[in-house]
């Protein structure tokens, strides 16, 4: 422990003591009494919890921090998919520092643009709150429009302070602690229900199991690795004699990391959005796709899967890593060079997709099982499992490496 990692774990921890703060700084103009019960209902907790940024319940409580992440979560997927899309934003991203300079300043932008209606959105809900607003009025919607839009901007300075002063990915690191602190109030509600006689010795154990067999399994399987030997045979580069030598061609078993789950989240946000639309037909499609029902079930699954191996498609290559390894001279024991290797790339990369996108529909449809099915008196797992373990497997890299030992692993 050096005092620069010292020095960076103290403003860590200011940082996200400074977050928290946030969340509980309530919006002016509001009588706060007239909140309680307000989202007390079982599927607004659920939607909440799987809309994959938790405001650690600043909308709850009508503080100024209370649209969190998501407007600038919400403009960085529209941009990745433009990016996608786009050969002059790849253009961009490939010119190192500056490009991806330019890419996050239009994520900003955005963010501006996503963040103010939803802001204007969150005001007029208020409005429509007995009792809630003191003076409602456009001065009201404006200013909370605007004062939300701070806060989401706040957070996104704050985040990247914490990336390049402190430990960790900031933003990493926002939004867990936004679901780190919803755990007390989950095992207090347990131990609750378990003294009211709500719930059996044997259903805490069992539920106890399962968290912990939850957590081992996402913790191995993002750290899973796919070894593919490649051979780099000695060879002449100018003057230079390169050794024979052995390596490895090292895939990630959930390769595609946490996109197909923003992604997810945010389609079934789209989707919920466009059937509260004034048609008549619609108002039965946002039924269907509220949190537990089978549609909403099926299509989550479903986004998932074609999630991952879309975002792996995009971020994985076998004709660009086939090229590559030719270019360097390896080649995979077995495999011609060039267009074999490209297909032994792209099987491998399928069938690891395949166990990834499983696992990633597993975790999260498992609160699903929990809550729904077996009336459990807290929300587990899903989204915010995933980012928590990441964030912690990403931050326990980054201490071992002030700290001068090998990596564990890191995430994205």
């Amino acid at each position: 422990m050096t005092s620069e990692l010292w020095r960076r774990i103290a403003f860590t921890l200011g940082a996200l003591l400074l977050y928290r703060l946030g969340t509980y700084i309530p919006l002016p103009g509001l009588d706060l009494a007239a909140l309680s019960g307000l989202f007390s209902d079982r599927t607004i907790q659920l939607a909440d919890f799987f809309s994959l940024v938790s405001s650690g319940g600043g909308i709850r409580r009508a503080a100024i921090l209370g649209l969190d992440l998501v407007p600038y979560i919400s403009a960085a997927i529209i941009v990745q998919l433009a990016t996608m899309a786009s050969r002059r934003l790849r253009a961009f991203k490939k010119e190192g520092a500056r490009g991806r300079a330019i890419v996050e300043r239009w994520t900003r932008y955005l963010t501006v643009l996503l963040a103010v209606p939803q802001g204007v959105g969150i005001a007029l809900a208020y409005e429509n709150v007995p009792g809630l607003v003191a003076d409602p009025g456009w001065l009201f919607v404006t200013t909370t429009a605007l004062a939300l839009t701070a806060g989401t901007m706040f957070l996104i300075w704050l985040s990247t302070q914490m990336t390049l002063r402190g430990v960790g990915n900031g933003l990493a690191l926002l939004l867990a602690a936004g679901f780190v602190a919803q755990i007390p109030p989950a095992v207090a509600t347990t131990l609750i229900a378990g003294r009211q006689d709500l719930l059996s010795l044997k259903q805490e154990l069992a539920l106890a199991a399962i968290v912990v067999a939850t957590v081992a399994l996402v913790v191995l399987m993002e750290l899973g690795r796919r070894h593919i030997p490649v051979h780099y045979p000695q060879r002449q580069v100018g003057t230079l004699t390169l050794a024979e030598r052995s390596a490895s061609l090292t895939l990630e078993l959930n390769n595609a990391g946490l996109m197909p789950v923003i992604l997810a989240s945010w389609l079934l946000s789209v989707l919920a959005w466009l059937g509260s639309l004034g048609e008549p037909w619609l108002p039965n499609v946002a039924a269907s796709l509220e949190p537990g029902q089978p549609p909403y079930l099926i299509l989550y699954g479903l986004f998932l899967v074609f999630g991952a191996f879309f975002y792996t498609a995009f971020v994985l290559d076998p004709d660009e890593t086939a090229g590559n390894l030719r270019q360097h001279g390896g080649a995979i024991a077995d495999v011609e060079p060039g267009e074999a290797t490209a297909a032994h790339v792209d099987h491998v990369v399928s069938r690891i997709t395949v166990i990834g996108s499983v696992y990633l529909a597993a975790v999260c449809l498992l609160p699903f099982v929990l809550v729904v099915d077996a009336d459990v008196p807290f929300i587990f797992g899903g989204p915010p499992l995933l980012v928590v373990v990441c964030t912690l497997l990403d931050l326990m890299a980054q201490l071992r490496a002030y700290g001068g030992a090998r990596p564990v692993g890191s995430r994205r």
